[in-house]
């Protein structure tokens, strides 16, 4: 069997979960398939790193004495704020010897900062993605998956979602058994997938400034098969359509129309995990009205009609 090395790119000011969540994740792989994958750290002239909790990392050997892995990870953390010149070089001559690229969270900013994610697709933490996109416009920038492929790299949203791209990883290298296995071990679900968004519609949407208007928020969360037009919710905030639509959309960065249908969304996928009800019944306590009209809408935001969603994320029997 191929071994992969999985070399881990260390530096002052990295996030630790970035760091040890996807290594425990190729650990656990190599405990079920020995020799599966060789794991190593390493920084620039091999220096104990100083992470942004406070911990102290000694790596394995120093970055420029690394053979070129299988896998280069490179984590998130403050440090990537304002990089080391010496280490974005690295990056930029190294990481392209590398059968595959990888990073977690705003590790992303390093590797479009070496010029690797240029004309790709890529994502990282949501709260920085729109100064990724600023930083670097030759990156197509996708705030919501919680992690993007594109041919030899792989992006991550923050923490969490690193661990998910490396089960991701695993199950590419290994089959879904192994990492159903591991996923199990750090109990955690293996039902994330890639372009599962990473936040809630009230965390991607600013909780709107007027009392009037937070309060239509929470109504539309709580009673999502309602009547949720423009013109309905305006009279629940006092407000004509017009003005409703123009507030709303300014103090929560998003319209009524789209944040209803993010609110439908969620609820219809937490009704597919935890629950058995029907797809019909599901489409109409979402507000869907049909369940062709929840299809569709599962088609286009996450590639997967409401039945392969359940078939797939649905844990079929507790960890």
């Amino acid at each position: 069997m191929e071994q992969r090395d999985v070399l881990v790119v260390l530096y002052d000011g990295v996030q630790s979960l970035d760091v040890t969540g996807p290594i425990e994740v190729f650990h656990g792989a190599a405990q079920g398939v020995p020799g599966a994958y060789r794991i190593r750290t390493a920084a620039l002239d091999g220096a104990p790193v100083r992470t942004t909790s406070g911990l102290t990392l000694v790596p394995d050997l120093a970055l420029d004495a690394a053979e070129p892995p299988h896998t280069l990870l490179v984590p998130g953390g403050d440090g990537t704020r304002n990089p080391t010149p010496r280490l974005v070089h690295w990056l930029r001559t190294h990481a392209p010897r590398t059968r595959r690229q990888v990073s977690v969270c705003s590790g992303a900013f390093l590797l479009a900062a070496a010029g690797l994610l240029d004309g790709r697709r890529a994502t990282t933490h949501w709260s920085l993605c729109a100064g990724l996109a600023a930083d670097h416009p030759a990156v197509r920038v996708e705030p919501e998956p919680i992690y993007v492929r594109d041919g030899s790299v792989a992006t991550s949203a923050g923490v969490t979602a690193g661990i998910d791209l490396a089960l991701a990883l695993v199950e590419e290298d290994l089959g879904r058994d192994l990492a159903l296995t591991v996923a199990r071990h750090l109990v955690v679900f293996l039902r994330r997938p890639g372009n599962q968004t990473q936040f809630s519609a009230q965390l991607a949407a600013q909780t709107a400034e007027r009392r009037p208007l937070r309060d239509v928020q929470q109504w539309i969360s709580e009673h999502p098969a309602a009547d949720l037009s423009v013109e309905t919710l305006a009279g629940r905030a006092g407000l004509s359509p017009r003005h409703f639509a123009r507030a709303f959309r300014d103090e929560t960065g998003m319209t009524p129309g789209r944040y209803v249908d993010r609110v439908r969304l969620e609820a219809a996928r937490r009704r597919l995990e935890d629950t058995a009800d029907g797809i019909e019944q599901i489409s109409r306590h979402c507000g869907y009205g049909t369940s062709e009209a929840m299809r569709r809408a599962f088609l286009r935001v996450l590639g997967a009609s409401p039945a392969e969603y359940r078939r797939r994320f649905r844990p079929a029997t507790p960890l």
